[in-house]
């Protein structure tokens, strides 16, 4: 679906992305993630063709970005992070209007709104003046337009800005829809909501693409070699647990339950199989074990902080 080849981008002496390369897969959802300033929303705009590139090569469905820009604008959906609103316009005469824009026949227009409104939760909205909207609804609205006309691709430059926690999880749950259906690139600096709808991560820092796979691929590459994080649950009172571990590494107490108690050990990855082996000879009921698996937010500080260790 996807190709980008070499992609850098100038503005004036300062290169925002340098010799990016990666590809995208019909129906993926690809996370963009990377500090402010480090060239996501760059990236997103040479990618929608509201950029065009210095130098390098984006083809997209087929098309080449510098060279058929408008037909790949016929096969998009792009939020950029302000939405373009006309705020004296209601929500349905705006989205009627982009319906138009983007090559949707007439007959179709009424029925293409409707949907895109059901899906971002505006039908009640559809004669209210943009104006008179909240942020959040402002918001909803961005989105609609860019799915109005049922793109191929649709581009997302921090489509939760401003929404409440209810209108995030809803956001969250038509992403997820659209998987499949559709490919979708997000940006976002909420972690978490990168997390839970993205197939892969692209992780941007100073301009340069520094990592990219998914979240698993990415905790198993920073983890490889190095000490990990593994989950004990042992029989109460474990009295003596914490001591029978300390050959292998720092363990704590992290919860109390009935029954049972939660503890963890960092241990070297090669010597994982020697945690139960130490609580069952100190006479320790083993309940459970498990790996801790890295969340996102620490495999991106560890990815940027890897960065600009080299740099």
């Amino acid at each position: 679906m996807i190709s980008v080849e070499g992609l850098t981008k100038y503005y004036g002496e300062h290169a925002a992305i340098k010799d990016l390369t990666f590809s995208i897969e019909k129906g993926e959802v690809i996370g963009f993630l990377g500090l402010n300033g480090a060239g996501k929303s760059t990236t997103l705009k040479v990618l929608g063709c509201v950029l065009s590139p210095t130098s390098g090569r984006v083809v997209i469905d087929g098309f080449d970005v510098s060279k058929e820009p408008h037909e790949i604008r016929k096969r998009i959906g792009y939020l950029p992070d302000t939405p373009p609103l006309y705020e004296e316009m209601t929500v349905g005469g705006y989205l009627s209007f982009v319906a138009e824009l983007r090559g949707v026949s007439r007959t179709l227009v009424a029925a293409r709104v409707k949907e895109a409104e059901e899906r971002c939760a505006l039908s009640a909205m559809d004669d209210t003046p943009i104006a008179a909207l909240s942020h959040g609804y402002r918001q909803r609205v961005g989105v609609a337009q860019a799915l109005v006309h049922k793109p191929r691709l649709l581009i997302l430059d921090e489509p939760t800005s401003g929404l409440d926690p209810v209108q995030i999880v809803e956001m969250r749950e038509l992403i997820k829809h659209l998987k499949g259906e559709q490919t979708v690139l997000v940006s976002s600096h909420i972690l978490s909501e990168i997390s839970q709808v993205c197939d892969r991560l692209l992780v941007i820092q100073g301009g340069e693409l520094v990592a990219q796979g998914t979240e698993e691929e990415l905790a198993s590459k920073l983890s490889s070699g190095q000490a990990e994080e593994v989950e004990v649950e042992l029989v109460a009172p474990a009295t003596g647990a914490v001591e029978a571990l300390a050959a292998l590494g720092p363990a704590e107490v992290v919860a109390r339950r009935d029954g049972g108690v939660v503890l963890r050990v960092r241990v070297d990855a090669v010597r994982r199989p020697e945690v139960v082996k130490a609580l069952v000879a100190a006479g320790q009921g083993v309940l459970r074990i498990d790996k801790v698996q890295a969340r996102l937010e620490n495999i991106f500080l560890k990815v940027i902080g890897g960065k600009e260790a080299k740099s």
